[in-house]
């Protein structure tokens, strides 16, 4: 497996997944929590500010990554005062981290104590190895008592086989399935099928590319890959979905370098005025070259991201 990596350490995982949960936090909820996407109302989504949390043992100061407020359905005629909002918060993690679930803890706390609402957190773990199941829980008990038991959900995608999402049609399905469990020799085939969920999803421009930049980022390929890629494409029977598949290949090639300047201004944004909503980041990716440059330079005066919203106005 290790052949087929291109310089892992180039790849920034926390912004492609923080990218990805951003622009696609709802078709994640409803993917991996049903129950709870089922209590939410979608249209009430509000993305918080960025809020850093600092380790006093680390001595450094760490960024949530993604934190979101949601409000729960309710009774139909209840009014607005009465709604029960939750704070989601989802950390992603591609290394393991001995202490991880007691930071994943002092976030929680953190997070309740400025909001003082319920707060759901989640903890995605993309990582290759190791294998083992990382923990849910953190607990703190002293002799005959038990003081807390804190839990998360956890989402630890190499325990996860790729084809029992293959029938998903969800965006973030399609894109995670890359970071699964996957046998070597099926590396091509995941990368064909991926694709073609992408395309039968039917998403705009801007979407379409985030998620084949994704996966291609993870999966890859060299030569001999390569090859039995094209094998892969040419079992599609479909002509139309066999062109669409190809069509997302073929902009890889013609977009690529385009879309690494848009990725580092996107990676810049981001540090500089916090998370963006999946409309504003949407807006962003479709921008022309010309635009783009422009905004690279722009940003470096934006404090917040009010300040974006009216560049992009003007």
């Amino acid at each position: 497996m290790s052949k087929s990596k291109s310089k892992p350490e180039s790849i920034d995982h926390d912004q492609l997944f923080k990218q990805l949960l951003t622009t696609f936090f709802l078709e994640f909820l409803e993917l991996f929590t049903p129950e709870f996407f089922a209590a939410i109302d979608p249209s009430s989504l509000e993305i918080l500010p960025l809020e850093y949390f600092t380790d006093i043992d680390a001595r450094e100061r760490k960024a949530m990554d993604v934190i979101i407020r949601v409000n729960l359905l309710g009774r139909p005629n209840a009014p607005v005062s009465s709604r029960v909002s939750v704070v989601v918060n989802c950390e992603h993690q591609s290394s393991s981290e001995p202490d991880f679930q007691r930071r994943l803890f002092f976030y929680f706390a953190q997070l309740h104590r400025k909001y003082l609402q319920p707060v759901y957190p989640i903890a995605l773990f993309s990582f290759d190895k190791p294998y083992r199941p990382e923990k849910n829980s953190y607990q703190v008990r002293v002799p005959g008592f038990n003081v807390m038991d804190f839990n998360f959900v956890t989402i630890q995608l190499n325990q996860l086989d790729w084809r029992t999402f293959l029938t998903q049609r969800n965006p973030v399905a399609a894109a995670l399935m890359s970071k699964m469990k996957i046998d070597p020799a099926d590396r091509p085939r995941v990368k064909v099928e991926c694709l073609r969920m992408i395309a039968n999803l039917k998403l705009d421009k801007a979407r379409t590319f985030q998620l084949s930049g994704f996966i291609d980022n993870y999966l890859r390929l060299n030569p001999v890959e390569k090859e039995q890629f094209q094998v892969e494409v040419d079992k599609i029977q479909l002509p139309k979905e066999r062109e669409e598949v190809m069509e997302i290949t073929t902009s890889w090639k013609e977009e690529g370098i385009v879309e690494g300047e848009r990725a580092l201004t996107i990676r810049l944004l981001t540090k500089k005025v916090g998370n963006l909503s999946p409309e504003l980041l949407a807006r962003v990716s479709g921008l022309s070259i010309e635009r783009v440059e422009a905004l690279a330079e722009a940003l470096l005066d934006f404090k917040h991201v009010g300040d974006l919203e009216r560049w992009m106005a003007d």
